[in-house]
């Protein structure tokens, strides 16, 4: 039963290569038509792997503007910070790589990698920091090129972050290798992400008040249920949608709102959307 089930698999296999070497032999398949050839190809493809194929082909029409970090949610360490305040900017983000910026011009001038703060750690130098010493170089790309161009580019240079900017020359965003590659195999999590965990939570401070940790994907019926309210979901499926319009825009971590007796705090945020919120009910 195994092998006959191996042998089947096999003969899909050579029915999908004989049509790939039949389009050698006609005018080259459209992007379509190979994305079609996937969803026909009867289980020789994996849902997984068929996933992955359609993201490859998804990179090389993307640019660098349509999945970049914006500036407003950019965590970099200014030229001037001391050491104390460089150490807290790496263990609270989680980060490996962090743009150094000149506050006077709010320019880029480099690069630093939270592996060589170890170094300088190392050799005993606990007590003076010389950031030039530790710069590394960055690449500046344009917000216009193409997502495949762009990994290309950071497996030759070995960089694994570049900084984005605008026709302007002004710094639109930041993009890393790992965001390149999360469009082809979808969200890689790491150690510093938090696990999945229930849409809405309770949270209770030290003096016994009751606030929400609630996930932006949450439903506006199921936040409408949960709180016995009745927020307009005829514009918008989730919560996070209603507070990005309320917002007018992207909001950033820590920025906070009010309306329609509710309090409601960004608490992370990735990308081009938001992804959790404090909430409050709000007594006033």
């Amino acid at each position: 039963m195994k092998e006959t089930k191996q042998t089947s698999k096999n003969s899909g296999i050579m029915a999908l290569f004989r049509r790939v070497l039949r389009a050698i032999n006609r005018e080259p398949y459209s992007r379509e038509e190979i994305q079609d050839l996937f969803q026909e190809n009867n289980g020789v493809i994996d849902p997984d792997e068929r996933e992955m194929l359609t993201g490859v082909f998804d990179v090389a029409e993307m640019k660098v503007r349509d999945v970049m970090i914006p500036r407003s949610q950019m965590i970099v360490v200014n030229e001037d910070d001391s050491l104390e305040e460089i150490l807290s900017t790496i263990v609270k983000s989680g980060h490996s790589r962090f743009p150094i910026m000149n506050k006077d011009s709010d320019e880029s001038i480099g690069v630093l990698l939270a592996k060589d703060l170890l170094r300088h750690y190392m050799n005993g130098d606990n007590d003076t920091l010389s950031l030039q010493k530790y710069i590394r170089p960055l690449s500046i790309i344009p917000e216009s090129k193409r997502l495949n161009t762009l990994l290309k580019e950071f497996r030759v240079s070995r960089n694994h972050m570049a900084v984005v900017v605008d026709e302007y020359g002004g710094i639109s965003g930041l993009l890393t290798i790992e965001d390149v590659i999360e469009e082809i195999v979808g969200e890689i999590d790491d150690e510093h992400d938090p696990h999945e965990q229930d849409q809405i939570e309770i949270l209770t401070n030290t003096k016994g008040l009751k606030s929400y940790n609630v996930s932006a994907l949450t439903r506006l019926e199921d936040f409408n249920e949960y709180f016995k309210c009745n927020l307009d979901d005829s514009s918008y499926d989730t919560i996070g949608g209603l507070v990005v319009n309320e917002f007018g825009r992207l909001p950033r971590n820590g920025e906070k709102l009010r309306f329609s007796g509710f309090k409601f705090k960004v608490t992370k945020t990735h990308r081009r959307r938001i992804e959790a919120l404090e909430v409050e009910k709000d007594s006033n």
